[in-house]
């Protein structure tokens, strides 16, 4: 079972490392359709202006990272671990670039073969299964590559920036989100520690990096660090809103607290009378799990999902 990857069901870092591949994809096997349900195509946050709603604000983030990798049309692009490939579509409209998605899991990538063809970008927008640890191209292969909260689930993040320097053209640049821990993330403090747990466990990670750690690796993979930011510092509207218990918002209801407890009844209900495969309550345990995590790490300060930053490959 996926939970067993995690401390609170007697799990460690070293075997969620050495299992990352098996892990993450039990983990979105169990949690995608939820994901599309709650969040729609795109399973990532974004910092929101007040008066943006929450679907607004998502497309904002990724039309940011295209305007700063400049894409435009016959460019050839890399979108490292797309999921359903929400964020590469819409990144294909904006910017008229070629996008190839790569995405370790296999049920992610035959649902995200058929949004491409709902939506009418077979030609523009492809999706190979893959693992990034271990990319199936050839060096030198995109004019640029980006990863939106993807990167975070590698075991070993300095081997996955190598990867991604060896597939990137030389002169060309790697824009990426990471989730992060901040520097007020104290590790000798317990509620600090449970905290990243719980973010772990519901979100399907190995481990979570600090914002220094991750620039490191960007460094020692051979990127020229262009400029980082952690857009979550100043956003007029709190990241993690829409998971807050304390919210009840009518535009996105499923995913206030509220919309998770009738979620959740609904779902158990199903299983019950079987309309819904067994396992199907658990997979709403664990994503109730991801909330409180984030929500904590949020509040706390000591958790941040939008970490940006651009890097150059040299020539």
């Amino acid at each position: 079972m996926y939970e067993n990857y995690h401390g609170y069901f007697g799990g460690d870092e070293e075997t969620r490392k050495a299992n990352y591949n098996d892990m993450v994809n039990k983990y979105y096997d169990l949690v995608t359709s939820f994901y599309e349900y709650g969040w729609g195509e795109s399973f990532h946050f974004a910092p929101r202006w007040k008066g943006e709603s929450l679907k607004e604000s998502i497309k904002r983030h990724e039309h940011f990272i295209a305007l700063q990798l400049g894409l435009k049309r016959g460019m050839k692009v890399l979108d490292v671990g797309c999921g359903i490939g929400g964020p590469l579509r819409e990144i294909a409209r904006f910017s008229f670039a070629s996008i190839t998605g790569l995405c370790n899991s296999e049920y992610q990538i035959t649902r995200g073969k058929e949004l491409n063809q709902l939506a009418g970008l077979s030609e523009s927008c492809n999706m190979v299964e893959g693992d990034f640890m271990k990319m199936p191209f050839p060096d030198n292969t995109f004019d640029a590559i980006y990863a939106i909260e993807a990167t975070c689930h590698a075991p070993d993040v300095l081997g996955c920036y190598k990867e991604i320097y060896r597939a990137l053209k030389p002169g060309q640049c790697f824009a990426a989100y990471e989730w992060c821990l901040t520097d007020h993330f104290d590790p000798t403090n317990e509620s600090h520690q449970k905290t990243k747990a719980l973010i772990e466990l519901g979100d399907g990670l190995p481990d979570i990096r600090t914002t220094n750690e991750c620039l490191e690796a960007v460094r020692l993979a051979g990127f020229e660090v262009v400029w980082a930011k952690d857009f979550a510092l100043d956003s007029p509207v709190p990241w993690y809103l829409p998971l807050d218990p304390r919210r009840l918002s009518m535009t996105s209801f499923r995913l206030t607290a509220v919309g998770r407890v009738i979620t959740k009844s609904i779902v158990k209900t199903l299983e019950f009378v079987r309309l819904a495969p067994a396992g199907t309550g658990r997979v709403s345990s664990v994503l109730d799990k991801a909330a409180e995590g984030l929500v904590e790490g949020g509040r706390k300060e000591i958790f941040t999902p939008n970490y940006f930053f651009l890097a150059r490959k040299p020539l």
